[in-house]
This record gives structure tokens, C-alpha cells and sequence, in this order.
């Protein structure tokens, strides 16, 4: 992983060396395996670490590089620019069409399995309908947590707070790979199928992230499918945008929200922004918005099985009447208090539950299997015996639609009610939950769902979600919280109905902003979902209201729910902000032991036992007399452009400059970002004894301005600044003349709160 390269000791052996290495790399571990010990340092409890990468978004400016782009001519910079909107294009018609796939598979495979049970239930054989509910979820569940198990952990979960710390600059293991987006994309198919409280919008945004990463390969040297002309993308930089397009296309094809795509991007999920990838995410999003509708055109006629003009999520309130007064205005302001608390504790019970998971899911596939089969039952249970403590409704005579309806949507249920009644539990339960959604939202329609029954939904449908994020399937928590937000903003209608004015339904879209704001704590990017999702732009004034409560509320006792899932993860995620006790130190207080550098020109022997000897990722390079009268920071030389260098043997007997044969032997490309798992490793050099003894020049290869700060810059400033710029690497020079060229160099461990406050921890308590 990224370490910073502080060396060790003099007095150090090789043995106290190691134990460095693995406190640096407990980072990796998740919150639950990692406990700081009576020297504060950090401790690897239970299962070994797994690498953790930072990404080089930082411009590498050596002589190779300056020597790459002089010689781009005018025809390979038009390449270079109309190759990133022609990727921007793929991704948005790739996510698109994913996005497709899933919602046919999805309400194909739950419509089969609804409509089954419905007619169990109309011949009066309840058992077997129970036993072919239950029995399709589990075959369905234990599906997608095999494909999880054992083919692609990381594809458990959301996503989200991977794809928000990949664009943050951390390299998870697996999270982008290709077998992460089959297992996301199946997965999720089977998860949602069996009747889980989650949703597959979440995952999207994984999988178009995933997708977008595939594209951004820049080709594959291993199959022969590279060109010349792609090699501009093997770079963090260029990946890192269209991943961005990609988690954008994503929410856009999950929600039919194009603008809140790029909202959401830019909210919650990129650390990084900047005015031209604004348009190429836009134009992303828009491309899948121009898919969504071809296709729903297209199932429209019936050729796409059950799934229909509805299929894709679309929760239309326009048709209620929009006015509101003074008491309407305190209901809401009420609903996004209590929507904060509520979200609130979900996110504190969800970091519960999650650390709870871990420790089971530790003990293997089987015992992950066997825990998503066991809530897999216990849900099925919930959907199937909770309707029969509602009583039954007469079908209103107004009424538009058929009532009951024995369709595999619908509001009435009958369930085992009697001929023109309904089950309002059942049309809640045994729909899928994008139709219960719609259900709850349903205007000019208050009395068809009891006050009980709204109270005993809400209460089951927030329980489960919590239980059911963790276990290893692929989740989302949007449509949980949206779920449960608009029961319980339907259940507030139904109190305040004698005061207010306002449709219940209209209370059910607010319910679902408020607890959104509670548990996400996004305001802008849910905002614009919320009424794209509604198509309802008379709402904007009371949705931005209650979003802005809501989240205040939140924040008053936690934070949003992706922040907590990356920290309980273990990866290291700079935050916008520096903590209040970082303004007590400065920038050499955590840089410690001197260090391992090299010289410019530096025998082949000293390179290859310091990358043996050490995990740095960043060696800084002094050039030494008699190259200059006195000692000068060259720069800073990545790890694996040493292996490259070092695999080329390009090598001389004499401690002399040979700048001009390296760059004449090797280009910039062979010094490409390799793919995932892909690059040279130490393991991959052949150096013999006589090449020990050789001297390699380091200047083309060594990153001439790197970014540095003095010594006595405050903390803070120097963690705003590493994350701003998006560093991998920060150097530490002097401020007096006279002494080393370099302090130290600082990473993003070194401002992780846990490392801080491990070399001081009374700090904690000063603000």
C-alpha cells in the first residue's frame, strides 16, 4: 500500500522493519479487525490485510513525459480530446443499456414469482403459497450470495463508498474489476428478485463505474488489443473522469434522472471537479436518458414480458393539487425533524449491524451464504404473514383501477379477502418494491392504506433494511429509505389530514426527502432526483425545505451513512475539511525517522534492496556532488517506474549521466498505468550479480516538481492542500539552509485521524 517513506532507524533490525510495514498497512483492514494497541500504534487483529493503493493523480512531469507531449502533434491532441467524448458516449450507452437489463430481469423474474402466489391464493391454498413465496426467494437469494462468496466479494454491498473513495484516490482491491461488474450485475438482478428490502439503484452507480473503468483500460497488452493511440489513457487521471461519467450514468439509469446523475456525481461521489468534465458527465447521462427512452418505447408494446412503460421506476404525483398553507408549512418542518432522527438512528443501527456482519462474514462463503438465506426466510415471513393482521377494506367505488386486482402490480391486493375487498398490508408487501413505492405515493387516494397498517409497514420495512445491508449481496439504500421515508411521510398525512391541504401522497414524496436527507445527508443532488423521479416541479419549495432540516437534524448526531460505511471499511478517505486538533500541529510533527533516498545517478544494487527491503510506493531523488556543488531535492521517482527501469537493464559500469540513452531506449508508454493487477513486479526482474554492481540514471524517470511544503506549515493546511490537489505524495523541505534537502514525505496515512492521534493522543481534546 502507500507508505510514506520515512526509512527506519539506525538501530533498527530488519524484524522491527517488518512490523512497521504491517502497522502502515492495517489501513486496509476494516474498522472491526484494527484496535490500537498500549504503544498506539495500530494493531492487525484477525484476517490479514489486503493491499490498499493510492492513485497517481498527479501529473508526473519527468523527461519522458515533457518529451511524450512535445512530440504530440495538432492531429493526436483532436485524438486525445474527441477519444474522451467518444468514451463519454460508451459509457453512457453501455450503463444504459445495463440498466435495461436489469429492470426486464427484474420485474420479469418478480412478476413470475408475485403472479404464482397470487394465484395460490385465489384457489385458497395459502401453505403453498407461502412454501412457493419463501422457496423462489431463497433459490434467488442463495444465488446471488454464492455469486458474491465466491467470485466477487467486493460486489456486496452498495458501491457507493467504494466508487466515492476510488475517486478520492484510493485503489480498494477488485473494486472496478470485471468479475465485480458480473457479480453486481446479476447479483443485484437475483437480490432484488428475491424480495429483499434493497434496491438496485446503488449498485448502478458500481456498475457504471466499473463499466467505465473497463473502457479506461486504454486497451490490453496481455490479449494484443491495444493501440497507440489509447495509450493517453493508461493514466489515474483520464480513468478517474470517466469513472465520474460513469457513477453519474449510473444514478441517471437507475432513477431516469439525468440531472441528478450529474448532481450526484458532483455531491457526493468525485473529491475532484472541474468545469469540462461537468460536460462530458452531462452528456453521459444525457446519452442514457436517450436509451431509457428508446426501450421503454419499445417495451411498450408488450415485447419485454412484464415489463412495461412502468418498469422503470417513475413515481408520478403531478396530478394532485399542489397548495399549502401555514399549517401545511409546520407539518413539513415537522416531518424533517423527526426524518432527521430517524435517519439518523437508522445510520447509527445499519454501523451496528455492519460491524456485527463482519465478524460472521469472516468465517467464510458458507457461513455468508447461510446468512443471507436466514434473512432471506425471515423476510419472506415478514412479506407473506404480516398482511394477514390487517383487516380487510371494501373496494372504493371511485375507484379507476381494477379492485382487486390479481395483476402482478397494483393497490388492491386481495390476498384472502372476500370478492370487491382488499389487503392494504398485502399491496404493499407482495409487490415489488418499486410498485410499493409507487403505491405509497398514489394521490387522491387517503383512506385506501389504514393508519395500522402504514405504522406496521414503516416499522418492518425499516427493520429489515437495516438487517438486510451487510450480508453479502449486492444493496442498495436508496430504495429502503425511500421506502420507509414515504410510509412514514403517508403516515404523518394521514395524522395531520384534519389541518392540512396538501395530498397524502404529496406527504408520502416528503417523507421519502426527509429521511433521504437523514440518513445520505445530500441536499442538492436528492433534490433534483426527488423531482425528476415525481416529474412534480410545484414540490421544489417544500423538498428543499425538508432536506435541509432533515440533514441538519442528521448532522446534530452522526454522519451520512456512506461516510460511516467507507471509515467501518478501513479505507483511507481525506476528508474536505482538516480536523480542529490538525491546526495545533505542523507538517514535521508526524513525519518521523530519516530517510530512504536515493541519488540521481544510484547503483542498481541500493535500488533493488530498498524496494526488496520496503513497501514505499515514492523515493525522493538527491542529486549529490559532483553532479552539483551542494546537496539539491531532485524530485520524486515512483516505485514502479523503477521496475520498469530496472526490467529494461538499461544500466551503465561508470557513475555517469546517461539521461539521453534511457530516453532514447524506452518510452513514455512503457511507463503506462497498467491494469488492475497487471503492472511489473519485483518478482518479475531478473538482476544478476554484475548488474548489482551498475549505475542507473534516475533523471528521466524522476518527477522534477513535485508539490512541497515547508516544515512549519500548520497541519491543516497542509491536509486541505493534499487533498485538493489530489496527491499521492507530499514532500517536507527545511525552512533554514544548511541542512538535508528533505524532511520527510507525508501521505494520506499520515492524516488519518487514527495515526494522529496514536503519536498524540491529548490532542484529541483541544479544539
Amino acid at each position: 500500500m502507500d507508505q510514506e517513506n520515512k526509512g527506519v532507524n539506525e538501530d533498527e533490525d530488519i524484524e522491527s522493519y517488518t512490523g512497521k510495514e504491517t502497522d502502515e498497512r492495517a489501513y486496509a483492514q476494516p474498522l472491526l479487525t484494527r484496535r490500537r494497541n498500549t504503544t498506539s500504534q495500530i494493531a492487525i487483529v484477525g484476517a490479514n490485510a489486503c493491499p490498499v493503493e493510492s492513485l497517481d493523480y498527479e501529473i508526473i512531469e519527468n523527461e519522458l513525459f515533457k518529451q511524450d507531449w512535445r512530440s504530440r502533434n495538432t492531429i493526436q491532441i483532436f485524438q486525445y480530446v474527441l477519444l474522451k467524448w467518444a468514451f463519454a458516449l460508451i459509457i453512457g450507452l453501455v450503463t444504459g443499456l445495463v440498466g435495461i437489463f436489469n429492470n426486464i430481469a427484474v420485474e420479469n423474474i418478480s412478476g413470475f414469482k408475485l403472479l404464482m402466489t397470487t394465484e395460490l391464493m385465489l384457489q385458497h391454498q395459502y401453505y403453498k403459497a407461502f412454501i412457493a413465496l419463501a422457496g423462489c426467494n431463497l433459490a434467488l437469494a442463495a444465488a446471488a450470495a454464492a455469486l458474491c462468496a465466491y467470485i466477487a466479494p467486493a460486489a456486496a454491498g452498495s458501491g457507493i463508498p467504494e466508487v466515492k473513495a476510488y475517486l478520492n484516490g484510493v485503489d480498494a482491491h477488485s473494486i472496478l474489476a470485471p468479475s465485480t461488474l458480473f457479480v453486481k450485475i446479476f447479483g443485484s438482478i437475483l437480490c432484488v428478485s428475491a424480495g429483499f428490502v434493497v434496491g438496485k439503484e446503488g449498485p448502478m452507480v458500481h456498475t457504471g463505474a466499473c463499466v467505465a473503468s473497463i473502457i479506461g483500460q486504454g486497451g490490453s497488452r496481455k490479449y494484443h488489443l491495444t493501440w497507440k493511440w489509447l495509450r493517453y489513457f493508461k493514466n489515474d487521471r483520464d480513468r478517474r473522469d470517466l469513472i465520474t461519467c460513469g457513477a453519474a450514468a449510473g444514478v441517471a439509469s437507475a432513477f431516469r434522472a439525468p440531472v441528478g446523475g450529474v448532481l450526484f456525481a458532483l455531491e457526493e461521489a468525485a473529491s475532484w471537479w472541474r468545469s469540462a468534465l461537468l460536460w462530458r458527465t452531462f452528456f453521459t447521462t444525457a446519452v442514457v436518458a436517450i436509451v431509457l427512452r428508446a426501450f421503454m418505447q419499445l417495451c411498450s408494446t408488450g415485447t419485454c414480458g412484464l415489463f412495461g412503460e412502468g418498469g422503470l421506476i417513475m413515481f408520478d404525483v403531478s396530478a394532485a393539487k399542489v397548495t399549502y398553507s401555514v399549517p401545511d408549512i409546520l407539518a413539513v418542518i415537522l416531518l424533517g425533524v423527526i426524518g432527521g432522527i430517524l435517519g439518523s438512528l437508522y445510520n447509527y443501527l445499519v454501523d451496528k449491524v455492519l460491524r456485527t456482519y463482519s465478524m460472521i462474514n469472516e468465517k467464510g462463503p458458507a457461513t455468508k451464504i447461510l446468512l443471507v438465506v436466514t434473512i432471506s426466510l425471515l423476510t419472506s415471513i415478514c412479506s407473506y404473514g404480516l398482511p394477514w393482521l390487517a383487516t380487510c377494506i371494501p373496494c372504493p367505488a371511485d375507484v379507476s383501477s381494477r379492485c382487486p386486482n390479481t395483476d402482478v402490480s397494483g393497490n388492491y391486493k386481495s390476498f384472502q379477502c372476500p370478492p370487491n375487498h382488499y389487503n392494504d398490508l398485502a399491496s404493499l408487501f407482495l409487490n415489488t418494491n418499486d410498485d410499493a413505492i409507487r403505491n405509497l405515493l398514489s394521490t387522491s387516494t387517503a383512506k385506501e392504506f389504514h393508519i395500522s397498517s402504514l405504522f406496521i409497514f414503516f416499522g418492518a420495512v425499516y427493520c429489515l433494511g437495516i438487517i438486510t445491508y451487510g450480508i453479502a449481496i449486492p444493496s442498495g439504500l436508496f430504495i429502503p429509505v425511500i421506502l420507509a421515508g414515504s410510509c412514514y411521510g403517508r403516515l404523518v398525512g394521514r395524522l395531520f389530514e384534519p389541518i392540512t391541504k396538501l395530498d397524502v401522497g404529496l406527504f408520502g414524496l416528503l417523507g421519502a426527502a426527509s429521511f433521504l436527507g437523514g440518513t445520505m445527508r445530500m441536499t442538492v443532488s436528492l433534490c433534483i432526483i426527488l423531482l425528476e423521479l415525481t416529474n412534480d416541479l410545484l414540490m421544489l419549495p417544500l423538498v428543499m425545505l425538508v432536506l435541509l432540516i432533515s440533514k441538519t437534524m442528521g448532522d446534530m448526531f452522526n454522519h451520512g451513512v456512506y461516510d460511516q460505511i467507507v471509515k467501518l471499511k478501513g479505507l483511507p478517505y481525506m476528508e474536505a475539511h482538516a480536523e480542529p486538533y490538525m491546526k495545533h500541529l505542523v507538517a514535521r510533527d508526524i513525519v518521523s525517522g530519516p530517510l530512504i533516498t536515493f541519488s540521481g545517478v544510484e547503483k542498481v544494487g541500493n535500488i533493488l534492496h530498498a524496494l526488496k527491503m520496503t513497501g514505499h510506493n515514492g523515493f525522493p531523488v538527491i542529486d549529490e556532488p559532483p553532479f552539483v556543488d551542494a546537496p539539491e531535492l531532485c524530485g520524486l521517482v515512483l516505485r514502479s517506474h523503477l521496475l520498469v527501469l530496472l526490467k529494461g537493464k538499461i544500466f551503465s559500469r561508470d557513475r555517469v549521466l546517461a539521461g539521453d540513452d534511457v530516453v532514447r531506449r524506452v518510452s513514455a508508454f512503457d511507463f503506462a498505468k497498467a491494469g488492475s493487477g497487471k503492472g511489473i513486479k519485483l518478482e518479475d526482474l531478473d538482476i544478476d550479480d554484475e548488474d548489482m554492481e551498475m549505475y542507473v540514471d534516475l533523471h528521466p524517470i524522476t518527477n522534477a516538481s513535485p508539490y512541497t511544503v515547508v516544515e512549519t506549515m500548520s497541519l491543516a493546511k497542509a491536509a486541505v492542500l493534499f487533498r485538493q490537489l489530489a496527491l499521492r505524495h507530499m514532500c517536507v523541505v527545511p525552512k533554514s539552509q544548511g541542512r538535508p534537502p528533505i524532511v520527510g514525505i507525508l501521505t494520506r496515512h499520515d492524516f488519518m485521524p487514527e495515526h494522529i492521534l496514536g503519536l498524540y493522543p491529548h490532542i484529541s481534546h483541544q479544539k
